[in-house]
């Protein structure tokens, strides 16, 4: 299916396990689906081992709706804290202009004069999704995750809801697919970069995963469907980077399911943060930005 394929039920649906540094045994992989009458259809696996094929795919004309594994912004009370720019766009450009080095070298300082137990600032919803704050550095490395791809969405054109207009066809929101796999098998293991822990425990874990979501056993109230060669080479993938593209494909199917403009995005979504896919609204619900961080 080309990139510019449009389903049977609405636009192509991506899902998108992102590495800030890709390559062959770490590349990007993109999960492609369509929704048909409450399934999820996986129609195949795309792999790219560099961040510019990566961005080539990006920038192609295409109908999509796209789950993307990475964090599209950084948590407001660190912005504010460093003097950064408090729009969506000046931030990035701020940012994404700074290098690894410099950007770990600021992060560290702002830690280092934070008290023991909340060094990290957080984003809104990082509690409820379980999710990394996205100024981490290291385990994981989101913080330049997000340094890698949003010059690359940017460069593209493609729209990020509640964060920057774009080509209206194209639409990538921020997914995680921990969110999801925690809904179906709480905190257990399930994948592991190294092949010595790819342990039969993982391996169950991502078959109880797989035959959860077959059977639609998630608030989301969506079924994937794969043939059965696709469940065995996700199952027999111990990095779990093939599971996690299509975890973020479920939520994107979610997402085209509650259709523009907000694509199941809460209202009052804050400008600077965005939000994680079919992470509830949060109650209450987050202050808005001081007139003075506008």
């Amino acid at each position: 299916m080309s990139a510019d394929a449009t389903g049977p039920s609405g636009p192509v649906l991506v899902g998108c396990d992102f590495s800030s540094s890709p390559s062959r045994r770490k590349p990007v992989v993109l999960a492609f689906g369509q929704l048909r009458q409450g399934r999820v259809v996986l129609d195949r696996l795309e792999r790219h081992t560099t961040l510019e094929a990566f961005g080539q795919w990006l920038a192609q004309p295409g109908d999509w709706v796209g789950g993307f594994d990475v964090p599209f912004g950084l948590p407001r009370a660190l912005v504010e804290a460093l003097g950064w720019p408090t729009d969506w766009p000046g931030c990035m450009r701020h940012y994404t202009g700074l290098t690894r080095p410099e950007i770990r070298a600021t992060f560290q300082a702002y830690c280092d004069a934070r008290p023991a137990g909340s060094k990290f600032a957080h984003r809104a919803f990082d509690k409820a999704a379980g999710s990394s704050p996205s100024m981490k550095w290291v385990n994981p490395p989101v913080a330049y995750m997000l340094h890698a791809a949003v010059p690359l969405l940017l460069r593209a054109g493609v729209h990020l809801p509640g964060l920057h207009a774009g080509d209206p066809r194209r639409v990538a929101l921020e997914a995680y697919p921990g969110l999801l796999a925690r809904e179906l098998v709480q905190r257990r293991s399930y994948k592991n970069d190294d092949a010595g822990k790819h342990t039969p425990e993982r391996l169950i874990a991502r078959k109880d995963i797989l035959t959860a979501l077959e059977a639609g056993q998630t608030r989301l109230g969506l079924r994937l469907k794969l043939t059965h060669a696709q469940r065995d080479a996700l199952v027999a993938d111990g990095s779990g980077d093939a599971l996690d593209a299509v975890l973020c494909l479920v939520q994107a199917a979610w997402a085209a399911r509650e259709g523009a403009p907000r694509w199941g995005l809460p209202e009052g979504v804050d400008p600077l943060e965005g939000w994680i896919l079919t992470v509830p609204p949060l109650t209450p619900p987050p202050a808005p930005p001081s007139p003075a961080s506008r």
